[in-house]
């Protein structure tokens, strides 16, 4: 019926194919964060060919969907069999009741605090109108810090340590690659601290930044500043590596076409090296974030610092009932934001580099 329609009227098929081809720019930007499957979707409602898009939806989404629910329907089936200290593992069910009490227990934190405000702008006011405004003070809200409060503490902890490693990585990882010299010096090193656990690293960073770091700032907290360090030399070696190796395997003519061009060396590197070795500092960059966040959680658990860590590191020690469940919301919470943060990076990536098709 649409193929006789489209032969009687070719305007509409102009207009069909001029939404495929916005829906097939969209797919673009929505394939890196694992929204491919959007595509098939629109193209079926823009009238494309059924046939394609079907089996494009059974691979980007039917065949995930089925591999989620199967992994629920066991995890529901065995967890109950499992018994614990703590009781029975929880299933789904009740992971997902605990995750809602969470949510609950946040926005009634944040009910608290605008009371709490609100009676002291109150108070602060009858002061200023009765002739004592010298008396006026303002205090925090000093209500315990909620889930969501942890998951965001956590996020700048592995942002900050995450920025200051590529700082630090990107450069060194460019002279690795320009310099044989300064590789053959650093290598040693690289090979001798890539290995260190974050256990290891933490005691002696906690000792250091407690002697040198003496500011009070409540934006940036001595825990925040230890676990961001503690993330930095665990997750900085994937970017030097693999900047250097980028570096070190672009095409030899456009190094020569500088030297012949007298370029300067940050003409040579801003021109020439950073967009030919972007595709692989991009994926020293991506597995740097993924080994931060992973060290951020045991960092924040062995040093009891504000963040995901601590939450689940007191959530085994206070031994309730839903202890267990709530160790399996961060559990899940964890994978999704790194999931996430890892879709933003090649999303990143993609838009930032180039290829032979683009």
């Amino acid at each position: 019926m649409t193929i006789a329609t489209d032969m009687m009227d070719p305007e509409i098929a102009v207009r069909r194919e001029r939404h495929i081809a916005r829906i097939n720019r969209a797919g673009k930007v929505l394939a890196p964060f694992g929204l491919g499957f959007v595509v098939p979707l629109l193209k079926l409602a823009a009238g494309d060919t059924p046939s394609e898009q079907w089996a494009d939806l059974k691979q980007m989404l039917l065949v995930p969907l089925i591999g989620i629910l199967a992994f629920l329907a066991a995890w529901a089936f065995l967890a109950p069999k499992v018994h614990t200290s703590l009781g029975a593992i929880p299933g789904p069910a009740a992971v997902f009741q605990q995750a809602e009490v969470l949510m609950d227990d946040h926005f009634a934190e944040r009910q608290k605090a605008e009371e709490f405000y609100a009676r002291q702008d109150e108070r602060n006011q009858m002061l200023i109108a009765e002739g004592y405004a010298d008396r006026v003070k303002v205090r925090p809200y000093t209500g315990k810090p909620t889930y969501f409060d942890q998951i965001w503490t956590s996020l700048l902890t592995v942002a900050l340590g995450f920025f200051i490693g590529t700082v630090i990585a990107v450069p060194v990882g460019i002279a690795c690659g320009l310099s044989k010299t300064f590789e053959g010096a650093i290598n040693p090193l690289i090979q001798l601290f890539k290995p260190v656990s974050p256990l290891a690293w933490l005691p002696i960073v906690t000792m250091v930044v407690a002697a040198l770091y003496e500011s009070q700032n409540d934006l940036l907290p001595k825990s925040m500043v230890i676990s961001a360090i503690t993330v930095t030399l665990c997750s900085i070696w994937p970017t030097i590596i693999n900047t250097a190796l980028g570096v070190a395997s672009i095409d030899r003519d456009l190094v020569n076409v500088g030297k012949v061009l007298q370029l300067s060396t940050w003409t040579t590197i801003r021109k020439l090296v950073l967009p030919s070795s972007l595709p692989l500092i991009f994926t020293g960059m991506r597995l740097s974030l993924g080994v931060g966040w992973m060290v951020l959680i045991a960092a924040e658990m062995l040093a009891q610092n504000p963040g995901l860590g601590k939450f689940v590191w007191d959530e085994f020690q206070n031994g309730s009932s839903d202890s267990l469940a709530r160790i399996m919301v961060a559990v899940i919470t964890i994978g999704l934001i790194g999931f996430f943060l890892d879709r933003v990076m090649f999303a990143l990536q993609t838009a930032f580099t180039y290829s032979a098709n683009r």
